[in-house]
């Protein structure tokens, strides 16, 4: 049976962020991940950890001004230093918080840069951010994200973030892989999964269409958790899902599809 971790940027949203951890733990999660934890005190989010006995699994880099429209700078050209400023602050909380990795949020193609330059950008925005974290034992990972949901975002496909991959050459950067995403562009599920195992270092989930929990949508979940086990994916999937109702009523999907 897979590892499910609570995403608690999106589950437990009708509760304030820090007492989320608690029902995370209330609701049977080990562990946790969230998008971002730079509003928060490191130390209050660590004591929240450690009070639930929760891992944090997993957030993400510095993404720019999220609540203005910014989903990541790893390709603008004219946004270097404050990548590498929120790849330093990055690390500070992942250690403090005991993460084991941290996910780089590509960005949208900015206007007037081409896709040739952009790409340039963030292959060496990755090869920065990949020995940054390896100085600390961190890994990186980067997302493919629909176009449908972040119209210009930069990384769409799987076979498109690996490509990438290969040319930073690290042994320490990764694929995220979010079935959601991989399934509005993609689809092929099994057989990715399967071949491309190697090179992804995290999932997350969610059903399509409506990016509700397992078992709301068109994904063969009970198929699927179970191919993940055979091929012999050992780390943990985040739930980052909208609960179509609230998330402790939804969460019968676990037992019901394993």
């Amino acid at each position: 049976m897979p590892k499910f971790a609570a995403n608690l940027s999106m589950l437990f949203t009708e509760l304030p962020f820090m007492e989320r951890f608690a029902a995370a733990k209330a609701a049977g999660f080990e562990a946790v991940e969230y998008l971002f934890p730079y509003a928060w005190d490191k130390k209050d989010l660590a004591a929240a950890l450690k009070a639930n006995g929760l891992k944090q699994v997993l957030h993400n880099l510095p993404a720019g001004n999220w609540d203005a429209g910014d989903r990541g700078m790893a390709c603008d050209p004219a946004r270097v230093a404050e990548f590498q400023v929120g790849v330093l602050q990055g690390i500070e909380y992942a250690t403090a918080l005991g993460c084991p990795q941290v996910n780089c949020l590509a960005g949208k193609l900015p206007a007037g840069v081409s896709v040739e330059k952009a790409r340039e950008t963030l292959v060496s925005n990755l090869t920065f951010a990949a020995a940054e974290l390896k100085k600390s034992g961190l890994r990186l990972l980067m997302e493919p994200i629909n176009h449908f949901d972040i119209p210009g975002f930069f990384v769409n496909r799987t076979d498109q973030a690996i490509a990438i991959l290969d040319d930073v050459g690290s042994d320490n950067l990764y694929v995220q892989y979010d079935i959601y995403h991989a399934q509005r562009m993609e689809g092929e599920l099994g057989n990715t999964l399967m071949n491309q195992l190697a090179r992804i270092g995290h999932m997350q989930l969610a059903d399509n269409p409506g990016r509700n929990e397992p078992g709301t949508g068109e994904i063969n979940y009970a198929w699927l958790f179970k191919h993940i086990d055979a091929i012999g994916y050992k780390g943990w999937i985040g739930c980052e899902y909208k609960p179509k109702t609230t998330t402790v009523d939804g969460l019968g999907w676990i037992k019901a599809l394993n």
